[in-house]
């Protein structure tokens, strides 16, 4: 979310299964799960769609200045990925150049590239490979 709130800030991005659609994602997390980011922001979605929408880095890819790398996993339990893929279907429709990856039920779910599996090693390998191209370390 950051870097489309300030891109000038930032060098390059790496966004790993991220919330981007606060509407959408109450629509499919349970009641508690929504009274808890009710309490953040005081309100629940149903009551105050604009603000949710307002917090959502779907609703601001046009301000996408800063290279972005997107992973995210079709098994994740906690970001599910329609709401991923929400995400990069607005950035294309914005034309922005970025890249992304879909991992097809990578072991570990939503923290899928932190454990030691084929996919977490391809995962982390092209994160720093991405880095790397505008960070030269």
């Amino acid at each position: 979310f950051n870097i489309f709130r300030w891109p000038k800030e930032y060098r390059v991005a790496y966004a790993g299964v991220p919330v981007s659609d606060l509407v959408q994602r109450m629509g499919y997390k349970s009641q508690g799960y929504r009274d808890i980011y009710a309490g953040f922001l005081g309100k629940q979605a149903a009551d105050d769609p604009a603000e949710y929408r307002k917090r959502s880095p779907v609703n601001h890819v046009e301000k996408l200045e800063t290279p972005l790398l997107v992973h995210t996993n079709t098994n994740d339990e906690d970001v599910n990925v329609m709401e991923v893929e929400h995400l990069i279907e607005a950035l294309k429709a914005a034309g922005k150049k970025f890249e992304y990856k879909i991992y097809q039920d990578a072991p570990g779910g939503h923290a899928f590239n932190r454990v030691d599996t084929k996919f977490a090693k391809e995962s982390r390998a092209e994160i720093w490979a991405f880095l790397a191209r505008y960070l030269k370390p």
